[in-house]
């Protein structure tokens, strides 16, 4: 996000920021607010006076009595994980609707904005490339965006909030400019943290390409896990999309400085670059897929043919056999029963008898020969 020097602006709600002196909680609210003072979800709590940090709470009650003592202040207040009677105190306060506030509960939203009265409830989902495991980690951020004061709920480790605050502190006017730079900023954020996830991305699949050629076998498991991860992408970063827009359309409607307006077109701009990214990484899975399962369907065809032809050599080499068994089988039988050497066995006494068995050995082995040559058996 580069440092801008923004004029001041209306608020993006429309409405009037709330007065300085309003009136504290009720007695019961401020005694609910003490019994969780001490939980550790809130991860930072500040109260901005014109863009500088003037108090940095350790409670919500105390973020309470300091924003009702600053004139024209801002209160940012980052939780991480809360608990419904935390976000409950929260309501309370500060007055958000029940709807916002039971999705802030249950968390596992798709990126959206809803406008309740003075308030904008906001649902991001942040990514992370993890080198190491070359996956794709999601976070979810909820913003609650009032006249005074900004609140975050994180629900998981992404995205890590501290360095968006560092930097809006180092540049009082911008932060100046109060809750809805607060908004921007966090919205940069997100999408600056979506490019590595796109170059992690496009590694993997250059990576995948070359294994499908290599005929890795565990290829199409990791097509398969990968097109999820892109999926997941896509439902963070499209839904994003109209949530920006959203923001553009009330640009004239709310009186927004016009270098705000460029800012927001910006984020926009990476936006869509991002989502014409993977748009085309699914595309391009999708191809690869098909290819995979062509070149498995080839390979499987190979394989199919080897078989066939050692089945075909095998087949042969049974006929061969067989063959040379049938014809080594008749001289064998015929054999068998002259040597019986039975009394009443008409040829035991013929002078002939042992010239026609040979004979007749031979005549039945060149018989079968010539039949099994016939039929290419042998």
């Amino acid at each position: 996000m580069s440092d801008r020097s923004f004029k001041p602006i209306r608020s993006l709600t429309g409405r009037v920021r709330r007065p300085a002196n309003r009136q504290p909680a009720a007695p019961g609210a401020s005694l609910a607010v003490e019994r969780i003072a001490d939980r550790v979800s809130m991860v930072d709590s500040a109260v901005y006076v014109r863009g500088d940090r003037v108090d940095s709470p350790t409670s919500l009650a105390e973020t309470y009595r300091s924003l009702h003592e600053h004139d024209d202040a801002v209160a940012w207040i980052g939780l991480y994980r809360p608990d419904q009677h935390e976000l409950g105190s929260l309501a309370q306060e500060f007055d958000l609707h029940e709807l916002a506030v039971e999705d802030a509960i249950v968390a596992h939203q798709r990126p959206k904005l809803e406008r309740y009265d003075d308030t904008l409830f906001v649902v991001l989902r942040a990514a992370h490339y993890v080198d190491a495991r070359e996956e794709v980690d999601f976070g979810e951020v909820h913003l609650f965006v009032g006249p005074d004061f900004v609140i975050t709920v994180r629900h998981s480790e992404s995205p890590d909030l501290s360095a968006v605050r560092r930097r809006l502190e180092s540049n009082p006017d911008l932060l100046a400019l109060g809750p809805e730079a607060i908004l921007y900023a966090i919205l940069d954020r997100i999408v600056d943290g979506y490019g590595p996830v796109v170059a992690g991305l496009g590694n993997d699949i250059d990576e995948i390409e070359t294994e499908v050629f290599g005929s890795d076998p565990q290829v199409s498991r990791r097509i398969y896990e990968l097109s999820r991860e892109v999926i997941d992408f896509q439902r963070a970063t499209r839904p994003l999309a109209t949530v920006l827009a959203n923001l553009s359309a009330g640009f004239e409607k709310y009186g927004t400085d016009e270098e705000l307006q460029r800012y927001l077109r910006d984020v926009e701009d990476h936006l869509t670059q991002v989502i014409e990214q993977v748009d085309g990484f699914r595309q391009l899975l999708r191809d690869i897929l098909t290819v995979n399962a062509t070149l498995v369907a080839q390979r499987q065809n190979e394989e199919m043919r080897a078989l066939s032809e050692a089945s075909i050599e095998q087949n042969d080499d049974v006929k061969r056999i067989s063959a040379w068994a049938a014809i080594l089988f008749a001289p064998t039988l015929v054999g068998t029963v002259y040597g019986m050497n039975f009394d009443h066995m008409p040829e035991l006494h013929w002078a002939l008898g042992y010239p026609f068995a040979l004979v007749l050995m031979l005549l039945v082995s060149v018989t079968l020969w010539g039949v099994f040559k016939y039929r290419r058996w042998i």
